[in-house]
């Protein structure tokens, strides 16, 4: 069976704009699902736990380190063995207890705990890459970003904004960066991502009633 047909650029961003209103509509509230309570320096943290982890996890868990270790100075100075402990549950624990302690430490002696605000300065964080710098520009200081987690790269790829074996974050980032307008870019990663989780499933997608299948390949079929 030939692969569906990527539509033009022009005919991508209207498409685009389109899926952008109806999950504005499914979802009127675009709401990140780690729970870091407005505090910046946790939602970096919790993104660095997030990687191979659900989210639900790292809630779970964070309840506890936060708990212990209440500021960014606190988790900085914080014993390796202890951290490495309370996220054991997250998987890879001891390379995300090191990167997490040592960004903590870095934004307490450098930037006196604050995040900083610009890509450059993000990924210069241990454990951070652009699916975190992102999410952090975009959550936290309201600025365009594509925050390509796997949900928004299978399910727009499904959606015809490219090649649906393209699995490169980074080039998707940058696609979709041109898609969808600079402003509605943060809440679309949020409202796709729940959409993946309720609806758009890897394994076992909910085709029928979908409120996208009219602007979906797949579902046309």
């Amino acid at each position: 069976m030939a692969a569906p047909k990527i539509p033009k650029k022009k005919e991508k961003k209207e498409r685009m704009a389109k899926i952008v209103r109806r999950l504005e509509g499914i979802y009127p509230e675009a709401v990140c699902a780690l729970e870091y309570g407005g505090e910046p320096w946790r939602l970096l943290v919790m993104a660095r736990l997030s990687a191979q982890c659900t989210d639900a996890r790292v809630n779970i868990v964070c309840r506890d380190l936060f708990a212990e270790y209440p500021t960014a100075e606190a988790l900085a100075n914080a014993p390796l063995p202890r951290i490495e402990e309370l996220i054991r549950s997250c998987g890879l624990f001891r390379t995300k207890a090191e990167s997490i302690k040592a960004s903590c430490k870095i934004l307490h002696e450098q930037y006196g705990g604050r995040v900083p605000d610009t890509m450059e300065e993000l990924l210069a964080l241990p454990g951070v890459g652009r699916k975190i710098a992102n999410l952090l520009l975009g959550d936290i200081y309201g600025k365009p970003a594509v925050v390509t987690d796997t949900h928004c790269i299978r399910i727009c790829g499904k959606l015809g904004m490219y090649p649906e074996e393209l699995k490169d974050p980074k080039r998707v980032e940058l696609i979709l960066s041109e898609l969808i307008e600079p402003e509605k870019q943060s809440d679309f990663c949020h409202r796709i991502v729940q959409f993946g989780r309720d609806v758009c499933m890897a394994r076992s997608p909910l085709c029928d009633g979908c409120p996208l299948r009219d602007l979906c390949d797949h579902g046309k079929k």
